[in-house]
């Protein structure tokens, strides 16, 4: 099989994985991202009477944008959809980011959607921060889970006894 039609159907798998538990209503739409090389578009879909209730992309007439395919202008794309759902009175929406992570325009798009006021994602998961280092056991302590490389199990010397054997070698 080809390349690319692996990386399509591949595509068209995660699309449908993440479709299959979202279903938009009039009162709750769907908010579907489309994202391309140069621009970005979303939709407000009511799926029970499949239609469109609003729609914003960064390559609609009478907007600034000069370049749709950065973060910048995924966040102008969110606002300019939670204005127009706020005018049909529409607070809330399932967020379907198809087959795309939500990482990056797509993820910048969501949140500037719902700081607007349309409430699709929920802004409490901030980034996750990595695990502190763990620390350094007391001099004459053994370690835990058998040492550095190779879990060998045998007994090491602390680091401490080097830098000594050192400066006496030195001295």
């Amino acid at each position: 099989m080809d390349a690319h039609k692996a990386k399509a159907k591949r595509a068209q798998r995660r699309r449908f994985r993440v479709r299959k538990t979202l279903h938009g209503t009039p009162a709750k739409p769907r908010l579907s991202v489309y994202r391309s090389n140069f621009h970005i578009y979303a939709q407000l879909i009511d799926d029970d009477n499949e239609v469109t209730l609003a729609s914003a992309s960064s390559n609609d007439k009478g907007t600034d944008i000069t370049y749709g395919g950065n973060v910048a202008a995924a966040l102008i794309v969110g606002r300019k959809l939670a204005e127009k759902a706020k005018a049909l009175g529409i607070t809330a929406a399932s967020f379907d980011r198809g087959h795309y992570r939500f990482h990056g325009r797509v993820k910048a798009l969501a949140r500037a959607a719902t700081e607007a006021g349309l409430v699709c994602t929920g802004l409490t998961d901030e980034p996750k921060k990595h695990k502190a280092a763990p620390e350094a056991p007391a001099k004459g302590e053994k370690k835990k889970g058998g040492g550095e490389k190779g879990g060998g199990g045998g007994e090491k010397k602390p680091a401490g006894e080097k830098k000594e054997k050192a400066e006496k070698a030195k001295a």
